[in-house]
């Protein structure tokens, strides 16, 4: 198997915690180089994660690094140039969410991806759960007959003192929980239902004080075919843990992740048809993160195709409406 040479933008929190570790454990992967401009702390990553080569700018990396693939882990604002630059340069590209703050933004992205002929994957690690991939192919099999609705919501706390500048900024987070949250839910909920159209969108979001982005908020997203997703979210979630869920509920039977449950009607009775040992060894989080890359590389080696990133365009409308919705106070389509 051909080695692929990886170049990596942004060595922030996720880079570290995630990235890097499965990275530098993977076989037919050459870090080539970190890129940030905290060139001290890019510095210091670098020698943890035993990479030679250390930039202070993308092009830099680009040029001398000559990377078949970059990951993009830098604030959401940057994700946009950054994936273009790697794009004009000839390299494949694995940005973390969101690829951009706009659907212009992904239409442009869409754009000179299929001028360069390269391709783009966002982070959506939560696709390669595998609980999630469990739900999936129960869902795809008919195991809950004709989908009717989708619930789902991510509680964190994350007191305002302790999230990053950059991460209560507007101009540059470009949303606060629901985009740092609920974009994730919401793709998964429309993933999984096979990415019907979203029709009509109710939203509230709720800000502390005169902050700039709000720490929590709900919307209702009613999709083509009738399908409803209704997702929840909160950064400043006050309990005993993290709370991340999505349920699926269907004709004749139901799905839910975290923990991974399926049941379906069997004689007029509720079975539950939860495949024994279904959870790994691994941590959720990591295995997420390692089959995300395993994925990755194999649509870097040709081995896979490409995604079209329609999905993306879809996405971002919809969390667009979330957004317009809760500022208007009233029902709005995408």
């Amino acid at each position: 198997m051909s080695t692929v040479r990886v170049g990596l933008v942004g060595t922030g929190a996720i880079a570290q915690v995630a990235h890097l570790p499965v990275l530098s454990r993977m076989k037919d992967v050459e870090l080539v180089g970190v890129c940030d401009s905290d060139f001290a702390k890019a510095r210091t990553i670098a020698a943890r994660f035993q990479v030679a080569d250390v930039y202070e700018d993308i092009e830099d990396l680009l040029r001398d690094g000559r990377p078949d693939a970059v990951a993009i882990c830098t604030p959401n604002h940057l994700h946009e140039v950054h994936v273009e630059t790697a794009l004009s340069a000839g390299a494949h590209v694995l940005c973390e969410r969101p690829l951009a703050l706009s659907v212009e933004g992904v239409q442009r992205v869409i754009a000179i991806r299929q001028r360069t002929g390269r391709a783009v994957m966002v982070g959506m690690n939560h696709r390669f759960r595998g609980d999630v991939q469990a739900v999936r192919g129960f869902v795809r099999n008919g195991g809950i007959g004709t989908l009717r609705t989708v619930r789902c919501g991510w509680y964190t706390f994350r007191p305002t003192g302790q999230i990053s500048g950059w991460r209560q900024q507007r101009v540059r987070a470009g949303g606060g929980a629901m985009l740092d949250l609920g974009l994730s839910v919401i793709d998964l909920a429309l993933w999984l239902a096979g990415c019907p159209t979203p029709r009509r969108v109710s939203a509230v979001l709720h800000r502390a004080g005169d902050a700039e982005l709000e720490d929590a908020g709900a919307a209702m997203i009613v999709c083509e075919g009738g399908i409803s997703i209704f997702v929840d979210v909160a950064r400043d979630f006050v309990g005993d843990a993290e709370r991340l869920w999505l349920d699926l509920l269907g004709k004749t039977g139901s799905a839910s992740i975290n923990p991974l449950r399926l049941y379906q009607e069997a004689r007029g009775t509720p079975s539950n048809v939860t495949p024994a040992g279904a959870s790994g060894r691994e941590d959720a989080f990591t295995a997420s993160y390692r089959a995300e890359w395993a994925h990755f590389l194999a649509i870097a080696r040709g081995q896979l195709e490409a995604p079209d990133l329609s999905d993306q365009l879809l996405l971002h409308r919809a969390l667009e409406a979330v957004y317009r919705s809760a500022d208007q106070g009233r029902d709005v389509a995408p």
